[in-house]
């Protein structure tokens, strides 16, 4: 690629004569111009054959007089941080180039009162928001109103929870407020930081005051955002990702790269991608799309924005670009796409490629990968009753003397309880028990069997199982049975706590 700053060698740039080449000049910072998707894009206009690439680098675009700066035929240029904006919109007044995203609307970016009012002008739908402007921080304005679980503004109330973001575009502390039912607390968003995008802090309930905010109502989109990114008001590129809201925690693939996954736009939202690309006057334009209640809202505009580690989108974008360029400043040139892309010249050509997606930010290799058309997922649903467990130790002779009744004598094997008569018998046991022991306890056991639901049913099931051994010697000497013992030496206030736990357990099973 060439990285070319000479001094200009004629007014117009000479793109479009007999022979030479188009003039493409990078006029952003070098982090920028170096990005990976950047080079990949610029690379493949390069490829066509039909054009220059000039980048005009930090030491040109920071110290050099416009004047000075190299002539091209059509100019990238867009902001970021510390961009001279102004100085980039004089060099467009001087020289006229084609520009791909127009300098003066960038400035609306800054300010996202700005943005919403562009976006409500071209009719499309933003979340319900409500500005509170202060002229110097905790300036008290009497239209606002914050109470335990809402704030209003104008009148207008914003129940819990809602979003707060601040007016200037370039901060992005954005909090959600939740109200008092769910615990309360707040939860900033913020730029990936390692693997976190979001933090809740349970101590904080009221609202910031020391600068002017955008209030908005929160909107549930099923833990995820979806990014879309426009090439062209004709083409449009969406990924969803895991929103930050969830829990904070950034999925990565292998790669350490953040996981994203390709989403169909419907035919409504590929009209607002248009829409959005039209009302900035950005033709590389990122937005960020809400999908709420079978409707999308636009919540933010970033400009100038590359999906990354996508080659189909690399390609797609260098062929859009290319018909830009050329319709621009070399119409009598055709702009239609070669059969085989000069990049793949060497590659094994595919018949079903036009169907594919490469790169789909899942693989890490130019390759080929299935295009995601839907997904189908089998579910259970989770509307079941929670069972009710009470464990005993138990020495009682009726009550191993059952379990040897129903496991058919076998004094090792467990022993599940789950008919009405069985049950039945577990009561009558019990019954039989409480009365000598715990008075109390067999009127808890007789309340709640005149109540509620009758042994037997499915839910109702009890478990017997031995846990320790003794052998007891009859008379003669050669009689062996199992027994479970506990500890001789307990007191009789535990063997009555077991009892009553007893009782409570036939409680349970009969409500």
């Amino acid at each position: 690629m060439a990285v070319t700053a000479a001094a200009p060698e004629k007014e117009n740039g000479g793109g479009g004569g007999a022979g030479s080449k188009i003039k493409i000049g990078v006029c952003v910072m070098e982090k920028k111009a170096s990005s990976a998707p950047m080079r990949e894009i610029l690379e493949r206009l390069e490829a066509f054959g039909e054009f220059e690439i000039i980048n005009f680098g930090d030491q040109v675009i920071l110290e050099d007089p416009v004047e000075s700066w190299p002539l091209c035929d059509c100019l990238i240029a867009f902001y970021s941080s510390g961009y001279p904006l102004e100085k980039a919109e004089a060099y467009a007044a001087l020289r006229k180039p084609f520009l791909v995203n127009e300098l003066e609307p960038q400035h609306l970016l800054h300010d996202r009162r700005k943005v919403y009012e562009c976006l409500e002008m071209f009719g499309i739908h933003v979340p319900r928001y409500a500005l509170v402007n202060r002229e110097f921080p905790f300036q008290e304005v009497d239209y606002f109103v914050e109470e335990d679980d809402f704030v209003e503004v104008h009148g207008e109330r914003f129940w819990k929870p809602f979003v707060e973001k601040p007016v200037h575009g370039d901060d992005h502390s954005i909090m959600i407020y939740y109200p008092s039912s769910a615990g309360g607390g707040m939860k900033e968003l913020f730029r990936k930081v390692g693997n976190r995008s979001s933090e809740f802090h349970p101590e904080v309930r009221n609202v910031r005051r020391e600068g002017s905010y955008i209030y908005e109502e929160f909107m549930p989109t099923g833990g995820t955002d979806v990014k879309v990114y426009t090439v062209g008001p004709d083409y449009a590129h969406a990924e969803a990702r895991k929103s930050p809201v969830v829990d904070g925690v950034v999925m990565r693939n292998p790669d350490g790269k953040e996981v994203r996954y390709p989403v169909l736009l419907t035919p409504t939202e590929k009209q607002m991608a248009r829409e959005v690309c039209l009302a900035f006057r950005q033709m590389v334009c990122g937005f960020d799309l809400l999908r709420c209640g079978g409707r999308s809202y636009v919540c933010d505009v970033n400009g100038w924005s590359f999906v990354k580690n996508s080659y189909k989108y690399y390609d797609d974008a260098a062929c859009v670009l290319r018909k830009m360029f050329l319709d621009a400043k070399a119409p009598h040139l055709s702009s239609t796409i070669p059969p085989t892309l000069p990049w793949k010249t060497n590659e094994a050509a595919s018949a079903s490629e036009g169907l594919t997606r490469q790169g789909s930010g899942l693989i890490g290799t130019f390759g080929q990968s299935e295009e995601l058309r839907c997904v189908i997922a089998v579910l259970r649903h989770g509307d079941r009753t929670p069972k009710q467990k009470v464990k005993l130790k138990v020495t009682e002779e009726k009550l191993l003397n059952l379990m040897l009744k129903y496991n058919g004598g076998k004094p090792r094997s467990e022993t599940k309880l789950k008919t009405a008569v069985q049950l039945q018998d577990l009561l009558d046991a019990t019954r039989a028990l409480v009365p000598r022991l715990s008075p109390a306890g067999l009127n808890v056991t007789m309340a709640t069997n005149q109540q509620g639901r009758q042994p037997g049913e499915d839910s109702l099931r009890q478990q017997q199982k031995m846990r320790r051994w003794e052998q007891i010697w009859a008379a003669n000497g050669d009689e062996e049975r199992g027994r479970e013992i506990e500890n001789q030496n307990d007191k009789r206030e535990d063997e009555f706590l077991h009892y009553f736990l007893v009782a409570i357990t036939i409680a349970q099973l009969a409500l």
